[in-house]
């Protein structure tokens, strides 16, 4: 489960620009991986340095560098000096609980996104901060761990498919955007499979484990919604801004990403409200029970009346009670208990109480 907030307690009385990760700790060593293409090359290796990348540099190809492992401080700071990054923005990277943004140094844009995955054996929502830096000739990623959504751009790149060697580094931006908004899709489809499942076990049997599933698809919802709104604010000045690194014709394309971010809140906003049904909709079936099962002890205690009343006076020690000195007095009793108790539930079946 996604913490609410991670432990920022290592960077209290820090100054600004420190470089300090907040976040998990790991001991995996960060991987660096570079891939630099045109129309007609491709040249794709894994660096054992960040200095190895300073000759892609110089190249007038698109050069995606991707940094799996954020938590190897000296890297990122490497990666400052080469690039000529603002120490606000080397905190920000290194900030696993950064909200989404977009700042634009004129030289270079920096973004920060969350990249979702969804645990389908775990029925679990993963969250991993990611940032882009977009530079004149490279775009450079930064991920927490390995692993990520960007295999189908990595093919197309390999295959040379569609415009992604053709359109430049603003488009391979794009590229990464898509992949990561597109894949929030995805993990709607899998809660929205949870939410179906959940409605018809509440209509069937409602148990104590399906509030607790129903109080954890409600926080999900929550870190979806704070993950994808502020989204919307990066990719509209995206789209909108006056940056030159940004090309006109990949300005259509990042107003298609915006539309599927709109249409991603719309579905969060839905999935929200119907969590919160679903909830009264669990207490109202849990008080269904209740009466339900109050009722019945109630008719059963009402039928044992009179045979309580029965009971209580021929169980008294009297000595003079003519009804003890009858032959059929135990049988006519029983008889009489009898024809009450079947008159009662003869009752109660005309009243619909049964």
């Amino acid at each position: 489960m996604v913490r609410v907030m991670k432990k920022r307690s290592q960077k209290v009385g820090l100054p600004p620009g420190a470089l300090v990760h907040v976040g998990e700790k790991k001991e995996e060593k960060a991987k660096i991986r570079i891939m630099d293409f045109d129309e007609k090359t491709l040249e794709e290796k894994d660096l054992g340095s960040i200095e190895a990348c300073l000759p892609y540099l110089a190249r007038s190809s698109s050069t995606w560098i991707n940094i799996d492992g954020i938590h190897d401080v000296e890297i990122i700071g490497k990666v400052g000096e080469i690039f000529n990054l603002h120490p606000l923005v080397l905190e920000d990277i290194l900030n696993t609980d950064q909200r989404p943004k977009m700042d634009d140094f004129e030289d270079y844009l920096f973004i920060s996104l969350k990249m979702l995955f969804y645990e389908a054996e775990e029925s679990e929502l993963h969250m991993e901060n990611f940032s882009l830096v977009l530079g004149p000739h490279c775009v450079v990623s930064f991920q927490e761990t390995e692993g990520d959504v960007f295999d189908p751009i990595r093919e197309r790149i390999r295959k040379g498919k569609g415009r992604i060697r053709k359109g430049g580094h603003d488009y391979l931006l794009y590229a990464l955007i898509d992949a990561v908004v597109d894949y929030y899709f995805v993990v709607l489809e899998k809660i929205g499979e949870e939410i179906e499942s959940l409605e018809e076990e509440l209509i069937s049997n409602p148990t104590p484990e399906t509030s607790q599933t129903i109080h954890n698809l409600k926080r999900e919802l929550i870190f979806l919604r704070k993950s994808v709104w502020p989204l919307r604010e990066v990719i509209g000045n995206l789209e909108k801004g006056e940056s030159t690194l940004i090309q006109d014709k990949t300005a259509v394309f990042l107003k298609d990403v915006y539309d599927h971010t709109i249409q991603v809140i719309d579905t969060i906003e839905t999935f929200r409200d119907m969590a919160s049904g679903m909830l009264d909709v669990y207490l109202s079936s849990v008080s269904n029970r209740m009466n339900e099962v109050m009722k019945v002890l109630t008719i059963i205690a009402t039928i044992f009346i009179p045979m309580t009343f029965f009971a209580g006076i021929y169980g008294m020690n009297f000595k003079y009670m003519p009804e003890l000195e009858w032959p059929w007095a135990y049988p006519s009793l029983w008889i009489l208990v009898v024809v009450i108790a079947i008159s009662m539930v003869l009752f109660f079946k005309r009243k619909k109480w049964l």
